[in-house]
Order: C-alpha cells, then sequence, then structure tokens
C-alpha cells in the first residue's frame, strides 16, 4: 500500500578548483517535509472525501507499520 521514495544525489568534485558540486534537492510539497504528495492527497482524501478522523487514519497506518502521529497528520 505504501512506498518509500529514495532520491539519491551526486556529489561530484573538481580537481582544478577543488570545488564541490552536488545536484539540487528535488522540490517538495512541504519545505524541509518528508511526506510526499501521494501521502498527503491520501490523508486529505480520507478525512473529507471518506469521512475517516484522523485518530483511526493514525490505526491505518500504524498496522502498516508507518508511525504517523496524530498531531502530524493535523498540520
Amino acid at each position: 500500500m505504501f512506498t518509500v521514495e529514495q532520491h539519491v544525489r551526486g556529489k561530484w568534485a573538481c580537481r582544478q578548483c577543488e570545488t564541490l558540486i552536488q545536484t539540487p534537492v528535488p522540490p517538495q510539497v512541504i519545505d524541509k517535509g518528508i511526506p510526499t504528495a501521494g501521502l498527503l492527497a491520501h490523508v486529505m482524501v480520507a478525512k473529507f472525501a471518506d469521512h475517516l478522523p484522523l485518530y483511526r487514519q493514525e490505526k491505518i497506518f500504524g498496522r502498516a507499520g508507518l508511525a504517523i502521529p496524530r498531531s502530524t497528520l493535523a498540520q
């Protein structure tokens, strides 16, 4: 049901000028956050379209092996 996205960013060093070059971070829905657009969409649809309270979603995520507190879902 859930997948983990892992972004590997390359890091290169110039031998002549000794500068470090790294690929930029891909844009995220929440700055410096780890949830993807898919997780946020799932929470919003479950809450507003399916009328599923956050405490039930917290238990569903817990059964799937994801520890997402209710306070995080509410934000």
